[in-house]
């Protein structure tokens, strides 16, 4: 067995998740909004999220690495999937399971920023902010967590 300790149990990430999809649909209502899944460690989140959301929402996916071959973010990234939809004049929600040194969600940003959405705001179910070397702000924020590895809930490693 190679898990040392359950930092979050189930029934909470359950609980956090329906508070998320509640709070983006109420800064939402009534506009058009995109939620932008990172693959693959984001999948089950945004199926989760998405049944959380009451509002008319699309739904689209992007695959962005920058670990390469360790656990470490080497610093380099790169597209893998772009989107399929056309994100300009659009409220868009970028999805991730993690977010720790920061530098893959802010090329992501960056990258969608130039393709004209009306608003690009992010939801990551985990936040380390002690590994952080970028400027990105989470808008939504499932847990802040501390800097450990961790896996489960579909999480990349």
């Amino acid at each position: 067995d190679y898990i040392d300790e359950i930092l979050i149990a189930n029934k909470d990430i359950k609980a956090r998740v329906k508070e998320l999809g509640k709070q983006i649909s109420e800064d939402y209502a009534g506009k058009e909004l995109i939620l932008v899944a990172i693959l693959r460690g984001g999948f089950i989140f945004i199926a989760d999220l998405a049944r959380s959301v009451t509002i008319p929402a699309q739904f689209d996916f992007m695959a962005v690495s920058s670990y390469g071959s360790s656990v470490r973010s080497s610093g380099v990234v790169r597209i893998v999937k772009d989107l399929d939809m056309n994100i300009a004049g659009k409220n868009v929600i970028i999805v991730d399971d993690i977010v720790d040194s920061g530098r893959t969600i802010k090329y992501l940003y960056d990258n969608l920023m130039t393709r004209s959405p009306l608003s690009l705001e992010v939801c990551s179910l985990l936040d380390k902010p002690s590994e952080r070397v970028t400027d990105i702000r989470i808008k939504y924020v499932g847990f802040t967590i501390p800097s450990k590895f961790v896996v489960g809930y579909g999480l990349d490693y």
